[in-house]
């Protein structure tokens, strides 16, 4: 591999051939801005805020570091005065067409835009005046809504859209009438989005955002007659602690379940429950098709983000997806069926609110199908940042709260379930149970490494009791569509697919804590946060989910057995060939 020297600010740094201006910058210790830039996925130097001098020769000129490959001997300056003025000048140029309602964003004090006006000392918010043109905010998604006035024309959100294989949004018009919207100016909810929220994690301000329903739960729990329950799911506690200054990976689960009972939730539960919950069904799915002639290979059902584009892109094969519920809508049935039974309480009067890393989760609990009891299974589905923003409304200082744990019945929960959160956890999950429902004892080793891991398809082969099972694991619709081309084209050889529709798996999902660019495009948000997950899995002591005492306990007082015809009629949904 060639390697080039170059000088980053009078430092001599060492970078093979190929590295760009900002990675090598990056090398000498020095951190330049971008706002457009996201690694390996838009990778376009259209916003200019990363603009740095270099001299190859020829004297100083500017050039998009983030786009700009070095040369050997190549000087760079990244805080020169006429760096400073272009990126400055870039600013204000941004801010003339922005609304700059900042006190009521939501992004009020972690906007990308907002740091860098900050950090460069642009104080000058009508050092220009561009022409403003004036936009209907769009409510029409269930989950999420965009204002146009805010945008910036990164086009990070496009290029999210792209990379998970959607394309629902894009520049329309020109000069000072471009804008992002979808064709024909149709509203969100009136296209083929998938809801996976991937367009949100990356907006670097306040122009696309989930549906917030934090007043809704804070009235809810102010209603002595509502019997209000809540439940978190794995990957929250991985990444809620980001919002307070934890480092990238910290599970918190302890300070998580100790602020959701101060808030005054009656009950306070774990998502991980649903996860076993799941498990036993689609395990029972599994061997049931596998020994019966049914739909293979069968498919997860877990991530609504993937059913909706199983739906709306691969129609004819929604018969391969898993009819089990996933583990949110597993758990809020069984709570208004089972639980409420048990404490003699009216399902009309329970409600259901979820934590959850995904913004799908919200369109999924409006799905048909999904009312158990008669009511809805999960009446609100907030995001792990809506979660955030109630701990900082009820003025909890998060970092000192103690550790508690969840209330029972379900709280006892297993590493089965937890690791859910990560892009192969729920095959693994699937593998150790299905492993025992085929030989009827449990896998010597319960660590299926093979499927672990960020990459966005991984495959695998096992050989449990006298099948050989062959699997795949993908992240990202973009990477699910290729193995669904298989199935169609009759050359798919796995009798079992795990498909998580954000990059990653739930760790990345579109409602966790959004990172700048300045940290997501040097770090791996998915690996870290999915490490939290596995580390609490390797330390528990019940590791698979036929062995929860009360999975077991559930079954034998209400459900029966998995697969049971009341398992189905609370555990199982259906599905919508929605098509284009």
């Amino acid at each position: 591999m060639d390697m080039f020297k170059v000088t980053v600010n009078g430092v001599e740094v060492e970078a093979p051939k190929g590295t760009t201006v900002l990675d090598a910058a990056k090398k000498a210790g020095v951190d330049i801005p971008t706002l457009c830039y996201m690694r390996k996925v838009n990778e376009i130097g259209a916003c200019r805020i990363c603009m740095t001098e270099v001299d190859e020769g020829r004297g100083f000129r500017l050039v998009a570091s983030c786009v700009y490959p070095i040369s050997n001997g190549m000087k760079i300056k990244t805080n020169s005065k006429t760096v400073m003025d272009s990126r400055r000048t870039t600013l204000e140029l941004i801010l003339s067409t922005h609304n700059k309602k900042c006190l009521s964003c939501v992004r009020s004090g972690h906007c990308e835009l907002q740091n860098l006006c900050n950090d460069m000392g642009v104080d000058n918010e009508l050092a220009f005046m561009g022409e403003n043109e004036t936009y209907e905010l769009d409510f029409s998604a269930t989950h999420m809504y965009r204002d146009n006035s805010k945008c910036i024309l990164c086009r990070r959100c496009v290029a999210a859209c792209e990379q998970q294989g959607v394309g629902v949004i894009g520049p329309n018009n020109r000069g000072f009438k471009t804008h992002i919207s979808s064709a024909y100016e149709l509203g969100l909810g009136e296209t083929s989005c998938i809801s996976c929220g991937q367009c949100i994690a990356v907006c670097p301000v306040g122009a696309i955002s989930e549906k917030d329903y934090t007043a809704d739960v804070f009235e809810a729990i102010a209603d002595p007659n509502k019997y209000v329950v809540v439940q978190t799911a794995p990957s929250v506690r991985a990444a809620l602690g980001e919002e307070f200054g934890f480092p990238i990976g910290t599970n918190v689960e302890g300070k998580m379940a100790s602020a959701l009972r101060q808030m005054g939730f009656d009950g306070v539960f774990d998502t991980n429950f649903g996860a076993d919950l799941t498990i036993m069904e689609e395990a029972n799915e599994l061997v049931e098709r596998v020994q019966n002639g049914g739909s293979l290979p069968m498919i997860t059902s877990c991530s609504p983000g993937w059913v909706k584009y199983c739906e709306h892109y691969f129609p004819e094969l929604t018969n391969h997806l898993s009819s089990c519920k996933s583990p949110m809508t597993m758990q809020g049935a069984t709570a208004k069926t089972y639980y409420a039974e048990k404490l003699g309480i009216d399902p009309k009067n329970m409600v259901s609110v979820a934590v959850m890393p995904c913004t799908a989760k919200k369109f999924e609990a409006k799905r048909d199908n999904e009312s158990a009891a008669g009511v809805p299974d999960i009446d609100y589905v907030l995001t792990t940042r809506e979660f955030a923003r109630m701990i900082r409304r009820c003025g909890m200082n998060f970092a000192e709260l103690p550790d508690s744990k969840f209330d029972t019945p379900f709280g006892i929960t297993t590493g089965a379930a937890v690791i859910f959160g990560a892009t192969g956890g729920v095959m693994e999950a699937a593998l150790r149970t299905a492993s025992y429902f085929i030989t009827g004892k449990d896998p010597d080793n319960v660590d299926f490494g093979e499927v672990r891991g960020v990459k966005g398809i991984k495959e695998a082969t096992y050989k449990i009791g006298d099948l050989e099972v062959k699997v795949a694991v993908a992240s990202c619709t973009a990477n699910a569509a290729l193995l669904l081309q298989q199935i169609k084209e009759g050359k798919s050889p796995y009798t079992f697919i795990e498909v998580m529709a954000c990059p990653g798996g739930c760790v990345n999902g579109g409602g966790q804590p959004q990172q700048p660019m300045s940290v997501r495009n040097f770090v791996d948000l998915r690996a870290e946060r999915a490490k939290a997950l596995y580390d609490e899995d390797a330390g528990k002591v019940i590791r698979c989910s036929h062995q929860n005492p009360e999975i077991k306990a559930v079954y034998d007082e209400f459900f029966g057995k998995p697969g049971s015809h009341k398992a189905h009629e609370i555990l199982h949904t259906s599905y919508v060939k929605r098509g284009m």
